[in-house]
């Protein structure tokens, strides 16, 4: 079973971030987690989260041991480059390339357990709003009138064209 992660558009150079992923390609997936924690590289925390997002993965979704899981392949791609420009001398402008990198990693078992499917998800029916203790607008109309005639009858007017009846009283559109 091999379980896959993906992490694109990270501002650090595809050069920098091959260093951390090469230390890390065929170790375990626990060995890993901790060769990673300790690691003094900008690029060790995101391919770390991105390792323990896979780990994640592969126990939540396919029932999978942690301890049973090896790092297969981990791929650092080149992304987008930013440029940016510089003033140099003479009135010259030079380019400056922010480079940033797509890191890919499968985690696959040491010794296969024969699991192929992930779970699969049960949606159950829609929950009612009377179910969940809200009101329907036909009940929302009649305590809108409730309060339309206790308004009117505390100024002393009784009809709809007072001020009360017509400040609470609703327009369409």
């Amino acid at each position: 079973m091999e379980v896959k992660a993906s992490l694109k558009h990270l501002r650090i150079s595809p050069r920098k971030a091959r260093l951390v992923a090469g230390l890390v390609r065929g170790m375990t997936a626990v060995k890993a987690v901790d060769q990673l924690k300790f690691l003094n590289k900008k690029s060790a925390h995101p391919i770390l989260k991105l390792l323990n997002s896979a780990i994640s993965s592969a126990v939540n979704n396919y029932d999978l041991d942690k301890n049973n899981l090896i790092i297969k392949e981990i791929r650092v791609e080149d992304g987008k480059t930013l440029k940016r420009w510089m003033p140099r001398a003479h009135g010259r402008a030079t380019v400056i390339r922010k480079r940033m990198s797509h890191i890919y990693i499968i985690l696959s078992e040491i010794v296969d357990s024969g699991k192929r499917e992930a779970k699969k998800i049960v949606i159950e029916e829609p929950v009612k709003l009377e179910d969940l203790g809200q009101k329907s607008k036909s009940d929302k109309k009649e305590k809108i009138e409730k309060v339309e005639k206790s308004v009117d009858t505390k100024v002393g007017k009784s009809d709809n064209k007072s001020f009360a009846g017509k400040m609470f009283r609703r327009k369409a559109g």
